[in-house]
C-alpha cells in the first residue's frame, strides 16, 4: 500500500458532481444523479456534490445527509454542526422528538417546491484543512487522515487547488483487495 499514492485512487473533479454556489438544491440533486449515471458502474456511486464559486474553485460540499437536513428547516433550530449531538438518544426519545416537533409533516410530493427555492450556498459545508490531502501523498497517509478525522472523503489538492476527491469507499476497496490477495497467497 505504501507504493500507492492519493492520485492513484482519487476521482478527478471533472468526473464528480459539481454545481455553483447559487444553484438550487434541486439542481444539485440532478447533478448528483447525472454524475452517478455516467460514473464507472463497477465503483461506488458518488455520495456528495462539490460546490464551486464563479472561478470554478471548490468552496463547499453537500452530502446526502445535508440535503435531507436542508429540506426540513426545523433541524437548523435543534442541531449543531459541532459535536456528537446524537449520542445517547434512545429510539423512544427520537420518536417523541419527531412527533412533538412535527418533523417531515409535508408529503414527499411537496419536496420539489422546497428543493427549487433552497440555494446550496446556504447549507453547504465549507471544507476544513483536515479534509484536504495533497495529490502525491502516500495512500497510508490518506488512510490515517480518513480514520482520525472520521471522514467519508478527502479533497485532493495540487499546488493548493482542489483537483479531485478521495472517497473512503475507494480507499477501503483498495485495502480490501490487498487483504484478499495476501490471504490467497499465504
Amino acid at each position: 500500500m505504501n507504493s500507492k499514492q492519493v492520485k492513484d485512487l482519487m476521482v478527478p473533479l471533472s468526473e464528480y458532481a459539481t454545481v455553483f454556489e447559487d444553484a438550487t438544491l434541486g439542481e444539485a440533486v440532478a447533478a448528483l444523479k447525472s454524475s452517478q449515471a455516467i460514473f464507472d458502474p463497477g465503483r461506488h456511486p458518488h455520495r456528495a456534490v462539490l460546490i464551486l464559486d464563479k472561478q470554478r474553485n471548490v468552496v463547499g460540499k453537500i452530502s446526502f445527509l445535508s440535503i435531507l437536513r436542508a429540506l426540513e428547516p426545523k433541524y437548523d433550530e435543534m442541531l449543531s454542526d459541532k459535536g456528537p449531538w446524537h449520542m445517547g438518544f434512545t429510539r423512544k426519545f427520537q420518536r417523541a422528538m419527531f412527533e412533538s416537533l412535527r418533523l417531515w409533516q409535508d408529503p414527499l410530493e411537496k419536496i420539489c417546491k422546497k428543493a427549487s427555492s433552497i440555494r446550496v450556498g446556504t447549507f453547504m459545508t465549507t471544507p476544513a484543512e483536515s479534509e484536504m490531502i495533497e495529490i502525491d501523498a502516500p495512500l497510508g497517509e490518506a488512510v490515517h487522515q480518513l480514520v482520525i478525522g472520521n471522514h467519508q472523503s478527502l479533497l485532493v489538492t495540487d499546488a493548493g487547488r482542489i483537483v479531485g476527491i478521495l472517497r473512503l469507499a475507494d480507499v477501503f476497496q483498495a485495502v480490501a483487495i490487498t487483504v484478499l490477495e495476501c490471504k490467497s497467497s499465504s
